[in-house]
């Protein structure tokens, strides 16, 4: 185990995208020694994925900052060495980190030949999930036979004790899903909850007090097209359940999107951005991160994290549209075809209070602002004492699962030699006996700062701001099974007049007690860090204090229809029917029955017909296409019932290369009978690495809920520097409000046109009001850059 003493390292990093830090540092103290995961400072910007040259692949990541000071991710089983030769899979690889950034492999949580009885022969282990519970690592997974198992450990490595499944692998009443892809959640009560649930519901139930049983009963909270992956934070009082659909694992045709949902209560109901029950019947709005033409597709199964400055990051896998795939590998399920799903972070915003990466803009690959993980205070102890004015018993103790920490007796007081200028979020792990109470305090100015005191004795929360004469402050009750004798996250946010005290296990946007109050007049953070104990005294840990990160408010823009191109447009108000005549429109294989033109519109009933890989049997109504950047638009009134009955536009170049926004019905996988309006947008041409190599895919995406009345947009521009269509989608139920969706990628091998389909299943009608091609040469907030 390596350890590092990290105290007045400070890294000035500028935040880009609107996100600064602001602060200073005066005073001089020791650097302490840095090791290889990450040495030094902490890096300024980052590039994505940030695992690339360590590990071919880390798919499903979730990540904990450990109490040894380091950040560990886990990943779900895979070839994660495969480009060096080596044959097989990790089962359950885990990385640590110093800066969220630079990586490094630490082992296995199964090792090949200690595989736990429980396991069916040919099970996978998959998607790990994190957490740390009243003193031990928790490590949920699912098996690919069906299944969700538990293991605990000391400190973030192991060694693991597996206590079998949690949930098993034969169905749960109530809960119609497969049983994987879970999530621990723990409550502002102390209550624990687990979600699980793929393909296509997602459920919830309390488990008991040490999250190794579940209690019941078994909630669904959550339906959709290849809904899966559900995660859940707590944050300005609601609850957020964060959850990926479209398609994990086709490689460049993985439509995987993170959507979220927010509540009152773990158990739901969950509501998108647009008021749209997560259990409606229907995809579904709530867009967090989608594919945005950056050259990663499949972006998704996401976990989240807090770096030192309080800002917010998403965890989660993404593919390479170039290098997508592994050639077949042996497994202990066989041989598979694997896509290889690298582990990205990125920013996660909270704008008028839901979540989005990048204020909208959506993933990063190169020249973003990297994490805060240093500060003008950051100490392990692992030097112990020096750089901090003692007051009072305190000494330095050891541990195996932590390594070296601050033992303070009762009034004792550590202050940093190192004084911070600005707002600031200070943190650090702390733990006491019964009867005792720990503080972190910021700003120390003679009597003068802000104090966050976790007091077991009264069994409370407790933040105060003092300013000459003057003392405010708030307090919260701790859980009833709140066990101050293990390590808990105490944090300290001084912004502006607003003083935040929070404590949490883990620190995964998961609280167990807030308290806030607001400052007295004149009161400013600047000054000391300190920690301090009173009654049976305390233990801290890992204390830091950087300058607090400056939430973004503001999304970034969304496209905007720029002067409409009245000779790619049609009002359907003529009286020749589109795709006769010297009409601009033209038919690929023309009905011999079908659409008409009625009251200006155009009224196309579906045919039973389809468009997907070898069948090509479905009509298309095509028009040219401008050359520049354009968005089209049109107006789709659809009574869609049965299962694939579908209507909308595509951009299509032949049969095997297109791509398709339309208004779809489909059956919902674990519910017979039942089906799901979506908005679909799918992608069809040819797998590159497949074998034949002209094989043909076809992967969707899905927007938010469409309604009898939709409105569909498809934003097209041209990306000259590697040649390929970006291709972004939305759609709105008022023609005012739109939600936008992902990108789409399609190569450049010839010129697309703007067309219309009606067709897969009989017995439904589209009409289409319109169809509105806009200029798009100069618009903004639509590109993403590489």
């Amino acid at each position: 185990m390596e350890w590092r003493g990290r105290l007045a390292r400070f890294a000035v990093t500028a935040l880009s995208v609107g996100v600064l830090l602001t602060g200073g540092v005066s005073g001089v103290a020791p650097a302490g020694a840095a090791t290889s995961d990450g040495a030094g400072q902490a890096p300024a910007t980052y590039t994505n994925p940030v695992t690339a040259g360590v590990v071919d692949t880390f798919p499903d990541p979730s990540m904990i900052r450990g109490k040894d000071g380091f950040w560990y991710a886990y990943g779900t089983t895979n070839p994660i060495f495969n480009s060096k030769g080596e044959q097989g899979e990790h089962l359950l690889p885990v990385l640590r980190s110093a800066d969220m950034v630079h990586w490094t492999y630490v082992g296995d949580v199964v090792p090949p030949d200690a595989i736990p009885p429980f396991w069916q022969g040919n099970s996978r282990a998959w998607a790990p999930d994190i957490r740390y519970l009243d003193g031990r690592y928790h490590l949920t997974y699912a098996l690919s036979t069906g299944g969700i198992a538990l293991a605990t450990a000391p400190t973030p490595t192991g060694p693991w004790t597996h206590h079998g499944l949690l949930v098993p692998s034969a169905p749960v009443a109530g809960c119609p899903t497969g049983n994987i892809d879970q999530a621990l959640f723990t409550d502002t009560d102390g209550t624990h909850y687990l979600y699980w649930g793929s393909y296509d519901v997602i459920c919830v139930s309390k488990t008991n007090a040490d999250a190794t049983a579940l209690t019941g009963p078994v909630t669904q909270v959550a339906q959709g097209r290849r809904m899966e992956g559900a995660f859940v934070v707590r944050h300005g009082g609601f609850y957020y359940l964060m959850y990926s659909d479209g398609g994990c694992c086709d490689g460049a045709f993985s439509g995987y999107t993170v959507k979220v949902g927010r509540s009152q209560s773990p158990s739901g109901p969950f509501l998108d951005d647009t008021g749209t029950d997560l259990m409606n019947h229907s995809s579904k709005g709530g867009f967090v991160l989608a594919p945005n033409g950056n050259g990663f597709t499949g972006v998704g199964h996401n976990a989240v994290q807090t770096d030192l400055s309080g800002q917010d990051w998403i965890v989660y896998h993404g593919i390479s549209n170039a290098d997508p795939d592994f050639p077949p590998v042996q497994t202990r399920a066989g041989v598979l075809n694997l896509s290889k799903r690298p582990m990205l972070i990125d920013r996660l915003d909270w704008i008028g209070g839901w979540p989005v990466v990048n204020a909208g803009a959506g993933a990063s690959v190169s020249g973003a602002a990297a994490p805060v993980t240093t500060g003008p205070v950051d100490d392990n102890f692992s030097s112990g004492l020096a750089g901090w004015d003692s007051r009072g018993p305190a000494s330095v103790g050891d541990a195996t699962d932590s390594g070296r920490f601050a033992q303070l007796g009762a009034g004792a007081t550590l202050t940093s030699k190192v004084r911070t200028e600005g707002d600031l979020r200070a943190q650090a792990d702390v733990r006491t006996p019964a009867g005792g109470t720990v503080g972190l305090r910021a700003g120390v100015n003679g009597r003068n700062g802000a104090v966050a005191w976790l007091d077991s004795r009264a069994r409370e929360l407790r933040v105060e701001v003092t300013h000459g004469d003057t003392t405010v402050r708030s307090s919260s009750p701790l859980p009833a099974a709140f066990d101050a004798t293990t390590w808990k996250v105490l944090t300290l946010d001084w912004v502006g007049d607003a003083v935040t005290a929070s404590v949490s296990e883990d620190n995964l946007i998961d609280p167990l007690a807030t308290a806030t109050v607001t400052a007295p007049r004149n009161a400013a953070p600047g000054g000391a860090v300190a920690v301090s104990a009173q009654g049976a005294g305390g233990d801290v840990d890992n204390v830091s204090a950087a300058p607090a990160a400056r939430p973004v408010t503001e999304r970034v823009p969304d496209p905007v229809p720029g002067r409409l191109l009245t000779s790619y447009s049609d009002d359907f108000d003529g009286t020749g029917m589109p795709g006769t005549g010297d009409s601009a429109w033209s038919w690929v294989r023309q009905p011999a029955t079908g659409p008409r033109l009625e009251d200006g519109r155009l009224v196309w009933p579906t045919q039973s017909a389809e468009l997907y890989t070898g069948n090509n049997t479905a009509s298309v109504l095509l028009r040219d296409a401008p050359r520049s950047d354009y968005l089209v638009e049109t107006k789709l009134t659809f009574d869609g019932t049965r299962a694939s009955q579908q209507a909308g536009l595509v951009l299509y170049q032949n049969d095997d290369r297109y791509l398709k926004l339309a208004h779809s019905v489909l059956p919902e996988n674990r519910k017979a009978g039942e089906v799901l309006h979506q908005t679909e947008f799918g992608k069809e041409a040819e797998r590159p690495t497949a074998t034949p190599p002209l094989a043909v895919a076809n992967g969707p995406m899905f927007g938010a809920a469409p309604a009898e009345t939709t409105w569909l947009r498809l934003y097209v521009r041209h990306d000259a520097a590697h040649d390929e269509y970006d291709v972004r989608m939305a759609s709105s139920t008022d023609g005012e409000r739109w939600e936008w969706g992902g990108t789409w990628s399609l190569s450049n091998q010839g010129d697309l046109r703007i067309g219309l389909v009606s067709m897969n299943t009989a017995g439904a009608t589209a009409t289409f009001d319109y169809v509105h091609t806009y200029d798009m040469a100069q618009a903004a907030g639509a590109g993403a850059s590489r």
